[in-house]
């Protein structure tokens, strides 16, 4: 069963072909970085329209580089939120067109589903049960997953996500948009321990994350720094460096916690937060120590993008979670969205 699927839920128009038996087929994704940088972050206008520009030639080269036909496509998988509303009733509305015009289901999935269990498209495939970390510039969540639909909530950010906490620091330090592969560049260069930054949560008895303390702390000690003089080039490494330290010190503290309270062996880490390198290192040698793995999906598919929705589309076909039989072609969308509502 060959299953299209289309993710717009922010700045990046996504399609994919996934088929039930042979997995990922192909995929493309465009992503708008380049045009919403001379406003340091994302217009929903101008996203949905170039979502509009860009969606239908994608889902052509889509085709072609599957060596499939129209009439090929058995389903179509489109994001229904969380997300920009404008954005996701770009594909959402193409989407049910698409399978209205030539009688096909559609799936509606929920867009943390499908960073979820795109792990899932690595080589190495995680088995359930599982304790996932989804964090990006929109999330940050602990979970654990039982089965595909078997979600449970174990802990969540009571206000910033781990990616805005990075993107909110950069734009402080005057990098660009996106923010957070700035700064871990910068950060390369160096010193961590130089500036004492927050921890907020770390040692709280839950699994929930703050960020809002950080970013306050990188903005009193840039200006503390402009007082004394002319901040260098060195000062603002040593500060990238100490804010990617306390974000991963958290984030990899917390799911640590969250493996062995909940004594499984598997974790999974999904979101364009999970693409930084520190942050892999610092999960794969402490699961190491606990005897346990750590699964990520393959870089490119850390970000938004169309082959987790046809991926988490294929999974829930094969749970028996889909009635395929139905033809809904509402265009409804949720903005937000609670997992477990699914």
């Amino acid at each position: 069963m060959n299953i299209l699927g289309f993710e717009s839920s922010c700045d990046e128009t996504g399609v994919a072909i996934v088929n039930t038996e042979q997995g990922l087929l192909a995929h493309a994704v465009h992503s708008q970085i380049d045009m919403h940088k001379a406003y340091g972050g994302v217009v929903p206008e101008l996203a949905s329209r170039d979502h509009i520009r860009r969606v239908l030639p994608l889902t052509y080269d889509v085709l072609k580089n599957a060596s499939l036909t129209i009439e090929d496509i058995d389903a179509v998988a489109f994001t229904a939120g969380p997300g920009l509303s404008g954005a996701l009733l770009v594909t959402a509305s193409v989407a049910q067109a698409f399978a209205w015009s030539h009688d096909l289901p559609t799936i509606p999935i929920h867009h943390l589903e499908g960073h979820l269990l795109s792990p899932m498209l690595s080589p190495e495939v995680p088995e359930f049960p599982f304790v996932a970390l989804l964090v990006s510039g929109g999330h940050t969540q602990l979970m654990r997953v039982d089965a595909v639909g078997q979600y449970e909530l174990l802990g969540e950010t009571l206000d910033d996500a781990a990616g805005e906490a990075f993107d909110k620091s950069a734009k402080l330090m005057g990098l660009p948009y996106p923010g957070g592969p700035h700064l871990a560049k910068l950060a390369q260069g160096g010193v961590p321990n130089r500036f004492q930054l927050p921890r907020p949560l770390k040692h709280s008895p839950n699994l929930d994350f703050s960020f809002s303390g950080l970013k306050t702390a990188v903005l009193t000690t840039l200006r503390k720094l402009e007082k004394e003089g002319e901040v260098s080039a060195q000062d603002y490494s040593d500060l990238a460096a100490a804010t990617e330290t306390a974000i991963v010190d958290v984030l990899g503290y917390k799911s640590i916690k969250a493996m062995k309270q909940s004594g499984l062996k598997r974790l999974v880490v999904a979101g364009g937060v999970g693409a930084n390198i520190h942050l892999r290192s610092f999960l794969e040698k402490q699961m190491a120590k606990l005897g346990g793995e750590v699964f990520f999906p393959p870089l490119a598919l850390c970000t938004d993008n169309g082959a987790m929705i046809a991926h988490a589309a294929s999974e829930r076909v094969k749970a028996g979670l889909v009635d395929l039989t139905e033809r809904n072609y509402s265009t409804r969308i949720h903005t937000r969205w609670d997992l477990a509502e699914i």
